[in-house]
């Protein structure tokens, strides 16, 4: 365990942030308070009821800069590349069997579309957990979330160590299911990990690590199996043999990374890293509805907006991704290889798309003007590749690919992020959870309907398909109104009527929150 004295704060890790803008807790705006022989008007009644309670929100006694004392604990670094890398395990875990269709196919005597379903039970699985995951995540903390994604994961990965044998397809179907619940309370966690543990001029960055996990893994889902597990129809020992060399890896991987969780991963670090957490810690949560929390989440316009528009490009994504090799065996056949190959270059391509865009988050402060200009730039970027499959040069593809690719994959943190704004102060978990929820949804459908598209007429007809629906998600995301309320907690830009919602686990009886509406 690692354990923050106040001498390693003092050392270059302390973040204390400036409480000076903080010093309003009598209903007014820094700067704003009345005039006029030290008298103020009578407040309404609800300002009045505010008052104390933004008092007792920023409570740390007397002196402004004694209210919030937040601190950057180094313990960050730890549960940041831990959680990436047991993420990066079940995407690697989704991906491992559709990369090896035909050699699985034959080992298990199934047909693909059987094999498909290894692949398809993620999104599945999804849908109708996520919001018993997201009630988990709020109810009993980030700790216990975490510690189910990772051995889950573990024991996903040991199950398919009994798989194999021919004939034992559905061990390995019940195995892969595991790993698919293991996935809903992985998914929804890089916005929470990033807010609870990261200060104000990181969180974006740390978010789109998070997320950057995920996305490595399914890059190495692509290159490493296919080295693992060469294709011998003739020898189905030698194939059991290497399929099992894959499997025992990452089920011991998977392990070691489970118990590496119980160690790292703490519910919160010891003191807040940024004003905005330290505003969620100080109501008991005995007053926290999750149903509330939902209902509060369906009536804010600019989340439902992005809950929209981020589900139709991630589900335009993910339709792209599982079509795209029947896209370029109908444009240039016999180049399955360099289909795989096209596919490393839009999932590495998006890698570095979500660090750049993290990173300009976390300077800017931008939510909505980058979030509709990565839109705009991925509508085009996907227009450039329907209109170039066709050309007859693979390095065209190539390029386009891995230019849509950085857009459309470096979008995944920007919207994670601008819904933890817009939603704040309400759980990182549930918004992160529905996003995911939208774009399994849209990602089924597209995928359906794109194929058949595809299927019956083109390539270039499924990709308009797509195109229509992304022009959408761009007059959506410009009606988002950019109401950044966990920003202007940072800033000390806030007049706050003040609910509670839970932050960490109830367990912790300094685990409180606050609910508040900013009023800019």
């Amino acid at each position: 365990m690692v354990e923050e004295s106040g001498e390693e704060e003092a050392e270059g890790e302390s973040a204390e942030m400036p409480a000076a803008p903080l010093q309003r807790c009598n209903g007014f705006l820094p700067g704003k308070e009345e005039a006029g022989g030290g008298e103020q008007p009578a407040p309404a009644a609800p300002a009045a009821a505010a008052a104390p309670e933004a008092e007792a929100m920023l409570a740390g006694g007397g002196r402004p800069e004694a209210r919030l004392e937040t601190r950057l604990s180094r313990r960050r670094l730890a549960v940041l590349a831990v959680f990436s890398c047991y993420s990066l395990v079940n995407a690697f875990q989704w991906i491992q069997y559709s990369i090896l269709s035909n050699v699985f196919a034959g080992f298990y005597g199934v047909s693909f579309t059987q094999i498909d379903w290894l692949s398809m039970v993620y999104m599945v699985a999804y849908v109708p957990l996520i919001l018993p995951a997201t009630w988990l995540l709020d109810a009993r903390g980030l700790r216990l979330t975490a510690l189910l994604g990772a051995g889950l994961n573990a024991l996903g990965a040991w199950l398919k160590c009994g798989s194999l044998a021919p004939q034992r397809y559905p061990l390995t179907l019940a195995a892969q299911a595991v790993c698919a619940v293991a996935q809903v309370f992985i998914l929804g966690l890089p916005s929470r990990i990033a807010s609870v543990w990261f200060g104000p001029t990181e969180v974006s960055t740390a978010c789109a690590v998070a997320v950057l996990g995920n996305q490595l893994g399914t890059a190495i889902g692509f290159l490493l199996p296919p080295v693992l597990v060469p294709n011998t129809p003739n020898n189905i020992d030698l194939m059991a043999h290497n399929i099992s060399i894959m499997f025992y890896g990452t089920a011991i991987v998977s392990t070691l990374l489970f118990f590496l969780t119980g160690v790292v991963f703490e519910e919160k670090p010891k003191y807040p890293p940024s004003p905005s957490q330290a505003v969620l810690q100080t109501k008991p949560p005995e007053d926290y509805s999750y149903k509330q929390s939902i209902i509060n989440l369906f009536r804010n316009i600019p989340f439902i907006l992005l809950l929209i528009s981020y589900g139709i490009m991630t589900g335009a994504f993910y339709s792209v991704s599982t079509l795209l090799n029947q896209m370029i065996v109908t444009h240039y056949e016999g180049e399955e290889v360099n289909a795989g190959r096209i596919g490393l270059t839009l999932v590495v391509a998006g890698m570095v798309g979500s660090i750049i865009c993290g990173l300009w988050l976390d300077y800017t402060k931008t939510y909505k003007q980058t979030t509709l200009t990565v839109y705009i730039l991925s509508f085009i970027g996907l227009l450039v590749f329907t209109f170039t499959l066709d050309v007859g040069y693979l390095i065209v593809v190539f390029v386009t690919g891995g230019v849509l690719g950085f857009f459309m994959t470096g979008y995944l943190p920007l919207g994670f992020e601008f819904a933890v704004e817009i939603t704040y102060p309400e759980s990182e978990g549930t918004s992160s959870g529905l996003l995911n929820a939208s774009a399994q949804i849209f990602g089924i459908v597209f995928t359906l309907v794109q194929g058949k598209l595809t299927t019956d007429y083109s390539p270039r007809a499924g990709n308009i398909f797509l195109c229509a629906w992304i022009f959408v998600g761009i007059i959506l995301t410009a009606l988002i109104k950019s109401d950044l309320r966990r920003h202007n907690v940072n800033s000390g830009i806030m007049n706050l009527d003040v609910k509670a919602v839970p932050v960490d686990s109830p367990v912790d009886p300094e685990s409180n929150a606050l609910k508040s509406q900013s009023t800019l």
